[in-house]
């Protein structure tokens, strides 16, 4: 089958303000994520045979820790679908440098095949299915900039102005389990609203 096509956004946070430790060891927050034209490219094509396979990019990642290969496979279980999928991606976003490529390739992956396997699933069953994946994973799902709260799963759509980002990569892979672990990391309790930064929108 031949390989089709999509555009996988990188995001940046407009702010970010660390609210509260959670018990399952997640962080509440509240951000404003701003998606950037700035994207990887992600070819699929569907296979009859139900292999799920990478073949070509992400070659530094293990296929099984590979969020292009977890998104496809938490799809096809869920869904009980007999279909697998051929991926390959041209990777441009930097990886840990917090423009959140990893999880918009999950999301573009289950947008993609829900569309590709004919699953018809609706958009609550793909946040549901993205947030087991990751905690930015949902805001690309939605496809809009937002206000977020709780993990980042929690979203109000945002119009924003159009700006243009300059965007420097240091090259250098940083966790966000470890920003989110360090001990220098700085909460602020103070809960926010969205007209604070109303002059954003």
């Amino acid at each position: 089958m031949a390989k089709t096509s999509y555009l996988s956004p990188a995001k940046i946070n407009l702010f970010l303000h660390i609210t509260s430790k959670r018990a399952d060891g997640y962080h509440n927050l509240q951000t404003i994520f701003q998606l950037l034209d700035f994207c990887d490219e992600i070819k699929l094509s569907v296979r009859q045979d139900g292999q799920i396979n990478r073949t070509s990019g992400n070659e530094d990642i293990p296929a099984k820790d590979d969020l292009l290969i977890k998104s496809a496979r938490a799809l096809k279980i869920y869904a009980d679908c007999s279909l697998g999928v051929d991926i390959s991606i041209d990777k441009k976003i930097p990886a840990g440098g917090g423009l959140g490529g990893g999880s918009s390739n999950a999301a573009t992956v289950l947008l993609a095949l829900n569309e590709l396997w004919q699953l018809n699933l609706d958009e609550k069953i793909l946040l549901e299915i993205g947030q087991t994946l990751g905690a930015d994973v949902p805001v690309f799902v939605k496809g809009k900039s937002a206000w977020a709260e709780g993990i980042g799963e929690i979203l109000e759509a945002m119009e924003l102005p159009e700006y243009h980002y300059l965007v420097v990569s240091i090259n250098k892979h940083i966790s966000t389990a470890e920003i989110f672990s360090h001990k220098a990391l700085t909460m602020t309790p103070v809960q926010r609203k969205i007209p604070d930064f109303s002059r954003l929108s």
